[in-house]
């Protein structure tokens, strides 16, 4: 599949660089503010090499996998970089910035939100290496446990350093970030958040407290490091020019230090130990019904960015447990549009088009991605959409029974759920069990979405319409569904 020109056909497909005004990307997917969406032409976006989905509007996000979409990012930008700045270009920039980012997607929490995950989400990354890792030692720790390959014993204090350097400085990691993020100096965000980690916090006992190196995980690193960034802020606003240097970054750190030590540890060790037992007793006692409403609803908050909220919550569970049992019980939701569209796929077999779609996304979608499936098949079909998320409240249902009758099956890292999710699981019962209650969970994800699509995901009119409609081109929305607002797509009528 042709990929290394990529960025520079996307761009003539978005409207040149004149109709691009910001580029970002997330793990699968490439974020692009246009000036004017109805220069961009969606169609062709659709059908180009690499594609797996397109959603079109004011900011077009186009699907493209892991990997391949850091390197469409950076083709994209150097792209914009080479192509010659005009009047026209910034004029067009200056004149819609204000309007269109002010009165889309611009609300408080959706900010908050975003900011939070442009703190984690860069961390990802080290925390499915770190994740895998300690999974293969864990697996070798155990087998050389039982006597079966002993000349391997070597090998886990070399693995050791490997999964755990990592996560026991996570927290400079958030600091740097959170600063950056909220435009500050990194490295002091950093600073401050390191000393949350320090191993000679037991020795401070500010009014007479006793604090645990990593105490308040990334929740007291955020805390600090954003304490930081307005310190900074205020002390430069006042500091001359000439002692800045100085004055500035010690202040800074001095007194963010004294708080956080005072304060914000303490403070953050309750809040994260609060959520930790918040979690346990939610699986403990909401026993099937709150596996039904997490696994149920995530792929809508995942659509409206509410999912980000819980990315501070999985890292302060895998700092403390090692694992976050959330992760395996929200997976359910892309293994349940698997088996929609396995189902879509029975039931529409006169219309090539839409099972040409599926064809091409049921593999990244059985790896956990499935942002292919969700834009490209099920939302613009729109009840079965539905119906997979109703697959998906099934199995998280069968998961949260499980963590309620003590058999908890977690995730080592974030982001990885599918296929993808087996190096990395890990539970109370040991690597085998975790393992296996997964792959049950994932089969009745995969059977319930399959069996409420196959039988609820379309009425007999529209059954009839979507088997002798066929583009052929893998279209799914017809002339007559497009909505009138430009740049924006809809799920089709059902």
């Amino acid at each position: 599949m042709p990929t290394t020109d990529l960025g520079p056909r996307l761009l003539a497909a978005l409207g040149g660089a004149g109709n691009v005004r910001e580029v970002e990307n997330c793990i699968t997917r490439l974020r692009v503010s246009v000036v004017d969406a109805d220069r961009v032409d969606v169609p062709t976006l659709e059908t180009t090499d690499g594609v797996l989905g397109v959603v079109a509007g004011p900011t077009t996000q186009i699907v493209l996998g892991p990997g391949l979409v850091d390197r469409t990012a950076d083709q994209l930008e150097a792209a914009l970089a080479g192509s010659a700045s005009s009047a026209d270009r910034l004029a067009a920039q200056g004149a819609a910035i204000k309007a269109d980012r002010a009165a889309r997607n611009d609300t408080p929490v959706k900010n908050a939100l975003r900011r939070i995950a442009n703190i984690f989400v860069p961390l990802i990354p080290a925390l499915i290496a770190c994740g895998i890792i300690a999974g293969l030692n864990g697996l070798i720790t155990n087998l050389v446990a039982s006597g079966d390959v002993t000349w391997l014993k070597g090998v886990p204090p070399l693995l050791a350093p490997l999964s755990s350097g990592f996560l026991s400085l996570i927290a400079v990691f958030v600091g740097i970030n959170t600063a950056r993020e909220f435009g500050g100096t990194p490295i002091i965000g950093g600073a401050v958040a390191g000393i949350t980690v320090y191993a000679g916090v037991v020795d401070a006992h500010p009014f007479g407290q006793t604090l645990a190196p990593g105490q308040g995980g990334v929740i007291g690193a955020l805390m600090a490091a954003l304490l930081a960034v307005y310190l900074e802020r205020w002390i430069r606003s006042w500091c001359p020019d000439a002692l800045s240097m100085l004055v500035v970054p010690t202040l800074t750190v001095l007194i963010t230090g004294l708080v956080a030590l005072a304060v914000l540890m303490s403070l953050a060790g309750w809040i994260s130990t609060e959520i930790a037992h918040g979690v346990t007793w939610l699986l403990a006692h909401g026993g099937p019904f709150t596996g039904l409403v997490l696994a149920g609803l995530f792929l809508p908050m995942v659509m409206l960015g509410l999912h980000q909220a819980l990315t501070p919550i999985h890292a302060t569970l895998i700092q403390q447990d090692g694992f976050t049992v959330l992760i395996p019980i929200l997976a359910m939701a892309g293994a349940a549009q698997v088996g929609a569209a396995v189902a879509i796929y029975l039931r529409l077999k006169h219309n090539a088009s839409i099972r040409k779609t599926i064809r091409s996304a049921v593999p990244a979608g059985l790896l956990g991605v499935g942002e292919p499936l969700i834009y490209g098949v099920t939302l613009p079909l729109g009840r079965p959409f539905v119906t997979a998320c109703g697959g998906a409240a099934v199995s998280g249902a069968f998961m949260s029974t499980m963590n309620s009758i003590g058999v908890s099956v977690g995730s080592k890292a974030i982001g990885p759920s599918g296929w993808a999710l087996y190096p990395l699981l890990d539970g109370n019962h040991g690597i085998g069990t975790s393992v296996l209650v997964y792959a049950i969970g994932e089969v009745i994800a995969y059977a319930a979405g399959f069996a409420l699509t196959y039988f609820f995901g379309f009425s007999r009119d529209r059954l009839a319409e979507l088997n002798r409609n066929d583009t052929g081109e893998g279209g799914l929305v017809e002339a007559d569904d497009v909505p009138a607002q430009p740049g924006a797509r809809e799920p089709a009528k059902v």
